[in-house]
């Protein structure tokens, strides 16, 4: 597939070409997983969340999480948080101890624990909240580059549509964070209520880019963006300025070339045969090896398996064997009993990763009684980000 090409999202300090962006993911974008995905295209690669409580009190499993490869940039940290306060501590420690190039902001995590107290996607409901955070952080990355005589560091925002269909907040968030001084809006085209399912209403995606156009703020889209044509097909209807790629790329971090091929305007490398997929679940192996030891790092690796061998004729026996992967060697083995003469299947070409269907949104008592007070509910935003404290 040949496009036109579509510009770069620039910013003072790098440029994003082509405009991909790989959604932070718990447990899955950590720095391997992103060495793999660089390997294959240019881009912005998100770290996995962290929580500017654990930062502020140098948790150290955050401070790993926000320590970055020599050659990778830009460094990108994702930061949830529900307090202005911490929030502009976590962002001076960052920008102070130059750990990070990009700051994303998350307010879209439907994940109900977090949700039942006010935070994720739930806060921007609490549109005065809301504003204060993101202020906080602008303001704070603004100040302390400055005072460090270093270039900006672009804060961005990322969020859903709303809680569910009677409470859409992404209008009036979207607009309140664009004019507070952010990079860029990302949108994820469900609601909390949605998680994953059903499809993404990518046409209010085209809504926030009206309305934020006026600005000068370009918005990204997020959502079902299984291959590069579904990126294409985004831009196009919804004149978005860049993608983020989640679940799309799960046991397929070649879709990047892919994307950058298609995004630039060049011929599109076709997908991998077996032999090349198990090439690349072998280094992803390594890397996450390099990074946490052979045990923790054969453990982290087996949620990875299913997503790599996804549509291929591979027996359940060695499956479930290397779902309980321990050592390299171990892998090494099973992956020489694998029949590897097969091409790509159509099957694996489409969704992947959690498919949650849509459900009630849990919520504080009360919660939805109004949009600008913020009352008692303090205490259940502090516990929310503490439930989450160290990623």
């Amino acid at each position: 597939m040949i496009t036109t090409g579509f510009a770069p999202i620039e910013t003072p300090r790098f440029s994003v070409a082509p405009p991909v962006v790989l959604a932070p993911m718990a447990g899955i974008t950590n720095s391997a997983f992103r060495r793999l995905c660089r390997e294959y295209g240019a881009g912005l690669y998100v770290s996995e969340m962290v929580t500017s409580r654990a930062l502020v009190e140098r948790n150290e499993e955050t401070i790993q999480m926000v320590t970055f490869d020599p050659d990778e940039t830009p460094r990108s940290v994702q930061l949830y948080g529900v307090s202005p306060k911490v929030m502009a501590a976590a962002v001076k420690l960052l920008i102070t101890e130059d750990r990070a190039d990009h700051i994303d902001l998350n307010m879209g995590c439907p994940v109900p624990k977090v949700t039942r107290k006010g935070g994720g996607a739930a806060l921007p409901f609490k549109r005065n909240l809301f504003r204060d955070i993101i202020r906080a952080a602008v303001s704070t990355a603004a100040e302390t580059a400055a005072s460090l005589g270093v270039k900006p560091v672009p804060v961005t925002v990322k969020m859903r549509l709303g809680i569910d269909q009677d409470h859409l907040t992404f209008r009036e968030a979207g607009l309140t964070a664009a004019q507070e001084g952010v990079a860029w809006v990302a949108l994820h085209a469900r609601t909390a209520a949605q998680m994953y399912a059903p499809s993404a209403d990518w046409s209010q995606i085209k809504v926030l880019v009206d309305d934020l156009a006026p600005l000068g703020v370009p918005v990204l889209g997020n959502g079902d963006i299984w291959r590069a044509a579904d990126a294409v097909a985004m831009m196009q209807q919804t004149n978005c300025a860049g993608v983020v790629v989640g679940r799309g790329c799960l046991g397929r971090p070649w879709l990047f070339a892919q994307l950058a091929a298609a995004l630039n305007g060049n011929e599109m490398p076709k997908e991998p045969n077996l032999q090349q997929v198990l090439a690349t679940m072998v280094r992803h192996a390594e890397l996450l090896v390099d990074l946490y030891g052979e045990y923790k790092g054969c453990r982290d690796f087996r949620k990875h398996v299913a997503w790599y061998l996804k549509g291929f004729r591979v027996g359940s026996e060695i499956r479930a064997k290397l779902g309980m992967v321990s050592t390299l060697t171990e892998l090494a083995q099973l992956v020489s009993l694998i029949d590897d003469q097969q091409e790509f299947p159509s099957a694996a070409d489409g969704p992947r990763g959690r498919t949650s269907s849509e459900r009630p949104v849990s919520l504080p008592q009360g919660w939805l009684d109004s949009p600008d007070e913020l009352g008692d509910f303090a205490a259940d935003l502090a516990a929310a980000e503490l439930d989450v404290s160290g990623g």
